[in-house]
């Protein structure tokens, strides 16, 4: 009898400590990207990383801009740091653009540590990855791609700058705005962006394709690098929603933006100027945060676009934010599907899953919420303009970067409220939420009863 009482209560401890490791691995991404923002936020507060100094709350500000690459910033990058605080900045939009499950297994390897079951399956998923496979040899490979992507986007633009500046400042330019446009973080030494360039092919096309390479993601790249050769059928069904649902954002975006603004804004501009114009503004919304043009002269409806371009963002698995193209995607087919009051949600002919658009759509409506209170928040502390407040939280959240002039202006408390946003949009609103309510699986089933909706 009291072999069985024991034997009872050591299953129940072990059932005790095995629930408080659920929902711990959420915790993983946050901790790992504390882990780098705090030390670093107080290394920019010191004189050897910036000119003047920098308050907690810019140096803090700065330092998650940078590591959730998102590139909004409260001083101006190109003057206010010394080559050590750009070095700085380099190093923390490289690990930010790596992403928060790469960057907590590097850590957990670094110091030994072996990545437990439940660990390396949330790596799998986080990296796109829907089958068994060595988790440390693809952060190897994550990493090799990253790196050899900004060497060739290093090498273009060291052509274009090197002759204007000289050996050692055109190549640090060019290695910045490198890592700064593949780990699509919008970070620039040059203080009006890259306005300066609006009628310069090569440097817009070079940034534009290393940030949009990094906005595919490595799953993508991967299976093009596999199966691209086999035939467009081969691809995977992520792979084709993203090689369709990419160039029509884009080529949307495009025509939209020269539309609203060729008589505005770009009318300053002769027409093949205005096209790239409108093209690189296109492909920047969708998380890059650079500028070739001044987007306080923009309209209402033009912003309107580069809102719900900036929302939708990159693809997942990326350096890129936003809910994700394949988010949006599953969640179009899923509402035109009840239109058309089809039982299942296809495309290309394959069937999504009930738990992928159900994951979708909690993306969509945790997203609304977060917004919904951030916005209210910033109207209340800083008395702006609602589409300011809008375009700007957007963009902290989808970690864009692109200002309309708010940022540079933000109160304290507005500023602390920014830095919350860019966390939550970097890990992720659903991150959050297994954060705040751990999952309670159950085989209970109730009965069904229909709610009027509608």
């Amino acid at each position: 009898m009291s072999r069985l009482k024991h034997t009872g209560l050591f299953y129940s401890l072990k059932n005790k400590r095995a629930k408080s490791k659920v929902g711990s691995e959420p915790y993983i991404i946050l901790v790992s990207f504390m882990a780098v923002l705090l030390p670093s936020a107080m290394l920019l507060t010191l004189a050897p990383f910036s000119v003047t100094g920098l308050s907690f709350t810019d140096a803090f500000f700065t330092a998650t801009s940078a590591i959730s690459v998102t590139g909004l910033g409260v001083v101006d990058t190109e003057h206010h740091f010394t080559l050590a605080g750009k070095i700085l900045l380099m190093f923390l939009m490289q690990i930010g653009g790596l992403g928060q499950m790469t960057l907590s297994a590097v850590l957990l390897y670094l110091f030994g540590v072996r990545l437990s079951l439940q660990q390396q399956a949330l790596a799998r998923e986080e990296l796109g990855q829907d089958r068994a496979i060595n988790v440390k040899l693809l952060v190897k490979k994550i990493i090799v791609f990253a790196v050899l992507a900004q060497l060739i986007g290093f090498a273009l633009l060291c052509l274009r700058w090197v002759p204007e500046m000289g050996w050692h400042k055109g190549m640090f330019y060019a290695l910045f705005h490198a890592i700064s446009a593949f780990n699509n973080a919008g970070f620039s030494l040059f203080s009006d962006s890259l306005s300066q360039f609006n009628d310069d092919a090569l440097v817009l096309l070079v940034v534009s394709a290393l940030f949009i390479f990094g906005g595919l993601g490595f799953t993508v790249v991967s299976d093009l690098a596999l199966n691209g050769r086999k035939g467009f059928r081969h691809l995977a069904l992520h792979t084709k929603i993203m090689m369709t649902a990419t160039p029509l954002l884009l080529l949307v975006g495009t025509l939209l933006i020269w539309l609203l603004e060729r008589d505005a804004s770009l009318s300053g501009l002769e027409t093949q100027q205005q096209w790239l114009a409108a093209y690189f503004q296109s492909a920047t919304a969708r998380t890059a945060g650079f500028n070739s043009v001044d987007l306080s002269q923009f309209g209402s409806a033009a912003l309107l676009v580069m809102i719900l371009l900036m929302l939708i963002g990159a693809g997942s698995t990326s350096t890129g934010g936003g809910i994700k193209v394949s988010t949006f995607t599953v969640a179009f087919l899923a509402t035109w599907a009840f239109v058309r009051q089809k039982r299942y949600v296809e495309i290309f002919q394959r069937t999504i899953s009930w738990q992928t658009v159900t994951r979708s759509l909690a993306i969509i409506v945790v997203t609304g919420a977060i917004l919904t209170l951030s916005m209210f928040l910033l109207m209340v502390t800083e008395q702006a303009p609602f589409e300011l407040v809008v375009f700007e939280t957007i963009s902290a959240f989808a970690t864009v970067g692109l200002t309309a002039g708010l940022t540079e202006t933000l109160s304290t408390p507005g500023k602390w409220i920014m830095v919350v946003v860019m966390i939550i949009g970097r890990i992720g609103p659903l991150t959050l939420a297994y954060m705040l309510a751990r999952p309670r699986p159950t085989l209970i089933k109730y009965p069904e009863e229909q709610v009027l909706t509608g």
